[in-house]
């Protein structure tokens, strides 16, 4: 397992209820990172000696400053990328931007903000335009995450890459909210996972539970509950009551595997897999969980 990227989920509270959200962010969420816990996963992270980057995630991080601010520093004072995932609430103004953004000049490598018509009702927002002034004048690099309008998947899709825009995947809260908006494929169809490489995924979400998902709401173990070295090295994706079908035939395989009621037809191959694990979950709840992903009550 050649593991490079920890993404840390720093919380689940976010400013906006966004339907296409895979973590379920909003600003009724509770669960966040101590300091504490945000260090002993950034040592976990270092120690492991193959993880050459950290991102810091959501939910909306900006609304835990003191605790983003001090990550992203350790991150970078071990030799990690340091990045951020935003959707630029905090950008007002280009000088409030700027003001928001100097203390990381010289820690942060990297800042991505989401901007299209589900966060702000156009695909490029004022508060996107005043970020992307911000990082030009410090030198920080930034990019922007845009997501399509519900439409029909594209038949292609890279493994394992991050999300810098494009068509909305159908999990999370998208599988309930805009699922119903794009014709439907017939559920025989997704023999493979076209977004994920489970068998040897580069990088892991981690959130303030500790739990490290391959995938959101798919769990390979908790970091607070076991090393995360210990965790690499016991990972046998076959042997995993989830990734195994997954693996040999898609969301397909493990509707098969495990006879999930299913409809004829879903959206994409996420939606099928994000429905049949919530059927699993009372079965497999180490493996598909926290709560929080699938739309219930922060335990």
């Amino acid at each position: 397992m050649s593991l490079t990227g920890l993404h840390l989920l720093l919380t689940y509270r976010c400013t906006f209820r966004c339907d296409h959200c895979f973590v379920w962010g909003s600003p009724d969420q509770t669960l966040t990172f101590t300091r504490a816990n945000l260090h002993a996963a950034l040592e976990q992270a270092g120690a492991l000696g193959t993880i050459d980057g950290v991102y810091f995630e959501g939910g909306e991080p900006f609304l835990y400053y003191p605790i983003l601010l001090d990550g992203v520093r350790s991150a970078s004072a071990a030799g990690l990328h340091a990045g951020i995932v935003t959707n630029g609430w905090w950008a007002t103004t280009a000088d409030d931007a700027r003001a928001w953004l100097e203390p990381f000049a010289g820690s942060l490598r990297s800042l991505f903000v989401s901007t299209d018509e589900l966060h702000y009702g156009e695909r490029l927002s004022a508060e996107a335009r005043n970020a992307q002034q911000a990082c030009q004048a410090l030198g920080i690099p930034v990019e922007l995450i845009v997501c399509d309008l519900p439409q029909v998947p594209a038949p292609t899709a890279r493994h394992g890459s991050m999300v810098e825009g494009g068509d909305i995947m159908y999990r999370g809260r998208a599988a309930g909210k805009l699922a119903a908006q794009v014709p439907s494929r017939p559920w025989e169809s997704f023999d493979e996972c076209p977004h994920e490489s489970l068998d040897d995924p580069g990088r892991v979400h981690l959130d303030p539970l500790g739990n490290l998902h391959l995938c959101q709401g798919l769990v390979m173990g908790n970091l607070f509950e076991q090393p995360l070295k210990d965790v690499v090295a016991a990972y046998r994706p076959t042997e995993h009551p989830v990734v195994g079908p997954l693996l040999s035939g898609g969301p397909a395989e493990l509707v098969r595997r495990y006879r999930v009621p299913h409809a004829d037809g879903y959206a994409d191959a996420c939606h099928l897999c994000f429905t049949a694990r919530l059927s699993l979950r009372s079965q497999f709840p180490d493996a598909l969980r926290p709560d929080a992903m699938y739309g219930e009550a922060a335990a």
